[in-house]
């Protein structure tokens, strides 16, 4: 884990070499959709230099001005943006190979620079069989200068990063998924590929354990409320649950990506980036308990021809 000099926030290094923020605020859902100025601005100033958006969250222009009008200079703040189906929904129409260019160059327009990241948001963008022709127009796109992005997935399956991992000249610097304890299980087969490759992840809902889950973290809350509190003796500070699953989701050397268009639990997630980090034992016990159970809070992506495997508890 590395840091950008300018404020100390603590990043991961990509494939290609760029550092990226461990600890990201997206625009994506709920009220941060719906308010990306004004809970962008409150971000950035609690201390975020990383904002993730999409053009299927309809905020893409508002994230580009958010950043541009921030007072920080653009290198100091990291912009990830996906390629997206209408509304970010992977059952509306993809997008044609022959319009690829115009999709990204679209974004580009939108935010008013490049983003620093660019993902394709779900393996159903492309059309039927059009997948990998599609990941090549972003690789043209690169070596010509028109994009100089790094690029990654979103939502992919084993059977995606295969066939893309087959002819990459490029490959993927990140797939961004579901990641939490209740999906390790499920997730396994997509992991090993990506830590074959070098592939890091970078989650979305890193908190749905705690936020989405019936019983609020189930078997984890205890867990969690333990090292909540061991941290919070330590260090005077005042440390949560959803800070400790954080700190978790870290030491995985995952990026967490998590959206709220609340100020105080935005400034809430901007501390957690200077907290200690986890013991090991600490990682392993969330570990242990968490393979335990399947829960998926977004179950449009992949769980489509990826079956949860035998032996894990389903929940909901």
């Amino acid at each position: 884990m590395t840091t950008i000099p300018s404020n100390n926030v603590p990043t991961f290094t990509l494939l290609d070499g760029k550092r990226i923020p461990v600890l990201g605020w997206g625009n994506g859902t709920g009220d941060a959709r719906k308010t990306a100025t004004e809970s962008g601005k409150i971000a950035l100033d609690a201390g975020i230099r990383h904002v993730d958006t999409a053009q299927g969250y309809n905020n893409e222009k508002e994230t580009g001005e958010t950043v541009s009008n921030s007072g920080l200079s653009k290198g100091d703040v990291w912009v990830t943006s996906k390629l997206s189906q209408k509304d970010g929904s992977p059952s509306n129409p993809p997008i044609p190979l022959a319009s690829a260019r115009a999709a990204v160059n679209l974004t580009i327009s939108r935010l008013g620079f490049q983003p620093d990241l660019l993902l394709i948001h779900n393996p159903f963008l492309a059309e039927a069989g059009q997948l990998v022709p599609f990941w090549q127009e972003l690789e043209a796109m690169k070596d010509s200068g028109e994009l100089t992005s790094s690029i990654g997935v979103s939502n992919f399956r084993p059977q995606d990063l295969k066939a893309i991992l087959e002819v990459a000249k490029y490959k993927p610097v990140v797939n961004q998924l579901e990641y939490h304890p209740f999906v390790l299980t499920h997730l396994q087969p997509v992991l090993d590929i990506q830590a074959e490759h070098g592939i890091i992840t970078e989650a979305y809902g890193p908190l749905s354990p705690l936020l989405r889950h019936s019983t609020g973290g189930g078997p984890l809350k205890p867990i969690l409320q333990r090292i909540a509190h061991r941290i919070s003796s330590e260090t005077g500070r005042e440390v949560d649950s959803a800070a400790a699953l954080l700190l978790w989701t870290r030491a995985k050397g995952v990026v967490a990506v998590t959206a709220s268009g609340n100020e105080e639990r935005i400034k809430k997630l901007a501390a957690v980036q200077y907290l200690p980090d986890l013991t090991k034992e600490e990682v392993a016990e969330i570990e242990e308990v968490g393979r335990k159970i399947h829960f998926r809070a977004y179950d449009e992506h992949m769980n489509i021809d990826f079956p949860v495997p035998e032996g894990v508890e389903i929940q909901q």
